[in-house]
């Protein structure tokens, strides 16, 4: 393997922020109950929690547990997949700043980590270096200087167990996407199209005048670590927060942990060599470079096209091209005219004997070409099956946790994941194709490019 593999790419940026190791976590017991806190128990978190109901929920925290409670409904009545989690909810220690809760409760074991981008790596920092297993949701962080400083910390303490949150590399129909592409069956892949209807939020926007926020919701702590002085509107909270560049990573960040992922996994292409994103005006025709940091940019662009070259792939030069905003590839020569790219969502792997399309999360694999159902029939399986599929996705990490099945997207894959698609987004900040050497992990053609593989904080939230 070439020194650009999936899981050697980072061992230089990563060991300079390498910390001591921490105390070892509890040796947990086959079937023994984890002790689980949740930061942003809502939303995403309640669903990442509702398959966790046979854990210890020992403490919960969120800025607006008003809208947690409301999120448990639907028609007035409480929704029959949320009785055991409101029954836990209520009986566990509610907090609305996590840095109290870590500091609070010394029984907890692992924590799933659910909130907007910009929290990601400042709470999962603070979970593993207080020795805590942890699940954080995709993408993994804001930007990639965050996820090398979390790589690092696994790295050096490797019984903390590490999971992001994209479900699909949990899924039967994935793992068999990766094993069809690795044995050769559509022959080597040179070019991979990628698409999504996201956004679904507002974006391509205006800042909006700031409102009244809700009278239970914690403005400055759902702010945390992000630079800005903004004041609330529903356009950022709670679910559009995506779109606003403060917060968010955009379509990118929302779905390329899900359909990036396919490519990566099945090819190992390394890091990126050169990308370049297209895109539609950002709002008011502002120019990043006129601007003193990136949030006065307000929102993303509506949308986006991002084309990724991998000129050290081991199988040779690939290309992966991204579009969102509701865009669609162009149809390929030889792609039947009866079939059809969801517009939901997809991967197109073209090969030199064919193609295997996908939908968002590694469902519905369909083989174009000439005798490649047979030659798919002859491959066996070489991935182990996670227990429950997608659905197991959070219990597979318990079940790592107790020792009990492998990992599933540890942070050893998902850092170099989440730094191909966050490249995307640095592309787009820097208005011009960016050359990127993967091993220092600097762009070096666009030298200023740099300060958009970081971020600042707000004093008391630093890294």
């Amino acid at each position: 393997m070439s020194a650009l593999t999936r899981r050697g790419v980072l061992a230089a940026g990563a060991a300079a922020l390498a910390s001591p190791a921490l105390t070892a976590p509890r040796r947990l017991k086959p079937g023994q109950r984890v002790n689980v806190a949740v930061i942003g128990a809502g939303g995403q978190g309640a669903s990442n929690m509702s398959k966790l109901t046979g854990q210890n929920i020992v403490a919960a925290c969120d800025v607006d547990f008003d809208r947690v409670a409301k999120g448990m409904l639907k028609d007035g009545q409480l929704r029959p997949e949320r009785v055991a989690l409101k029954a836990a909810y209520d009986k566990t220690q509610r907090f609305a700043d996590y840095r109290r809760m870590f500091d609070a409760r010394k029984d907890i074991e692992a924590v799933v980590i659910a909130t907007p981008d910009h929290h990601h790596a400042v709470a999962a920092q603070m979970a593993m270096q207080r020795g805590l297993h942890v699940y954080v949701q995709k993408p993994l962080t804001y930007s990639i200087e965050e996820g090398r400083r979390l790589l690092a910390l696994a790295r050096a303490n490797p019984k903390l167990v590490t999971q992001m949150g994209n479900q699909g590399h949990s899924g039967d129909d994935g793992r068999r996407v990766v094993e069809l592409i690795r044995a050769g069956v559509i022959g080597p892949v040179r070019e991979v199209l990628v698409w999504t209807n996201r956004p679904v939020w507002p974006q391509g926007i205006a800042r909006p005048e700031a409102q009244a926020k809700p009278a239970n919701l914690d403005w400055e702590l759902w702010l945390g670590p992000a630079d800005v002085s903004w004041g609330y509107h529903p356009d950022y909270a709670h679910f559009n927060w995506r779109g606003w560049v403060p917060f968010g990573t955009g379509a990118l960040g929302d779905m390329g942990a899900h359909l990036i992922d396919f490519p990566v996994w099945a090819l190992e292409p390394g890091l990126p060599t050169r990308v370049e994103t297209r895109h539609t005006r950002w709002p008011g025709n502002a120019s990043l470079w006129e601007m003193k940091q990136p949030a006065e940019l307000g929102s993303y662009p509506l949308g986006t096209i991002t084309r990724y070259e991998f000129g050290n792939a081991e199988g040779g030069p690939l290309s992966l091209t991204w579009y969102d905003g509701g865009l669609l590839p162009p149809t390929p020569a030889g792609f039947p005219a009866e079939l059809k790219m969801s517009p939901d969502g997809g991967v197109l792997f073209m090969g030199a004997r064919g193609m295997l399309m996908h939908e968002t999360y590694g469902e519905k694999p369909v083989l174009i070409g000439d005798g490649l159902t047979e030659a798919a029939a002859a491959v066996p399986r070489s991935l182990p099956r996670v227990q429950g599929g997608m659905a197991g996705h959070e219990m597979n990490w318990i079940r790592a946790i107790r020792g009990e099945e492998a990992i599933s997207c540890p942070f050893e894959y998902a850092v170099p994941l989440n730094e191909t698609m966050n490249l995307g987004v640095v592309a787009l900040k820097a208005e011009q194709a960016i050359d990127y050497d993967g091993a220092a992990g600097r762009v070096t053609n666009v030298a200023d490019a740099n300060r958009f593989l970081g971020r600042t904080y707000r004093k008391g939230w630093e890294l």
